[in-house]
């Protein structure tokens, strides 16, 4: 029966894809426009950088332990990460490299954070220090990482910054995005190219957060509240509470008849 039931919604499913592909089409070619946008404006673009924290320690950073980013990630990180400034928590972060962003957390956030990270080559252990521990091993090795959460588990903010293929990141968020804390966020960067198959498969996400449930909220729903999407980064925020229900509410006694 659940064989049946799981075949009649994958067919569906593919309808659905097959029936709203052209709205896909349609939205891809607006986006190859030149129209977008037909204001006239003057930027602050370089007096927002100067008052983002993690900019600055960026620019500052010319000697020592290397970061690597896009430019345009530190106002991303800045955006969702700027409300656990000064609090106590913890951060996983997948791919660490020359070491040099777990200091920029580190002074981001403050002496409360505890940082956790994980990398495939063994030479990254020498970044432990008292407020960092580090996991030698792969992203998509799902026995690593249920270790890692075991021992290390949940966080409040999980940063995937690692090998950056598809069937890496996504095996990431299927083990790990259940281990964020209520009002924590997950973030995968480096989602590079267009129909990306993990962008794809946060799209499907993206569907299922949409679902129209009236009697209650579908699981996601419950869980999730948004998922943010940026020029080669994906960001997931979870609900502060779970939500059992999302209701469609009214105020007011003066009404248009149109709905009556």
């Amino acid at each position: 029966m659940k064989t049946k039931t799981r075949i009649k919604q994958a067919l569906k499913f593919t309808r659905n894809i097959l029936v709203n592909r052209s709205s896909y089409f349609k939205g891809y070619d607006y986006a190859q426009r030149k129209t977008l946008n037909k204001t006239s404006h003057k930027s602050d673009l370089v007096e927002a950088e100067e008052s983002n924290p993690l900019s600055v320690s960026f620019n500052n950073n010319t000697k020592g332990n290397g970061i690597w980013k896009w430019r345009h990630y530190f106002d991303i990180y800045h955006r969702h990460f700027h409300k656990f400034r000064g609090r106590k928590l913890k951060i996983l972060e997948i791919g660490i490299y020359s070491g040099g962003s777990l200091k920029m957390w580190r002074d981001y956030f403050g002496d409360h954070c505890r940082i956790v990270g994980i990398d495939i080559e063994p030479d990254c252990r020498a970044y432990e220090n008292n407020y960092t521990k580090v996991y030698i091993g792969s992203q998509s090795d799902r026995a690593f990482l249920r270790k890692v959460i075991e021992e290390e588990g949940p966080f409040d903010i999980i940063i995937d910054d690692g090998g950056h293929r598809p069937n890496q990141q996504r095996i990431s968020l299927e083990e790990l995005l259940p281990h964020v804390t209520h009002g924590g966020v997950y973030l995968c960067e480096d989602i590079h190219g267009i129909h990306h198959p993990f962008s794809i498969f946060c799209s499907g996400l993206v569907s299922a957060l949409n679902q129209k449930a009236i009697a209650s909220a579908s699981d996601l729903q419950r869980i999730i509240n948004s998922v943010h999407n940026y020029p080669f980064i994906v960001v997931i925020e979870k609900n502060m509470l779970p939500i059992k229900k999302l209701t469609l509410e009214r105020r007011g006694t003066v009404w248009q008849p149109f709905f009556d």
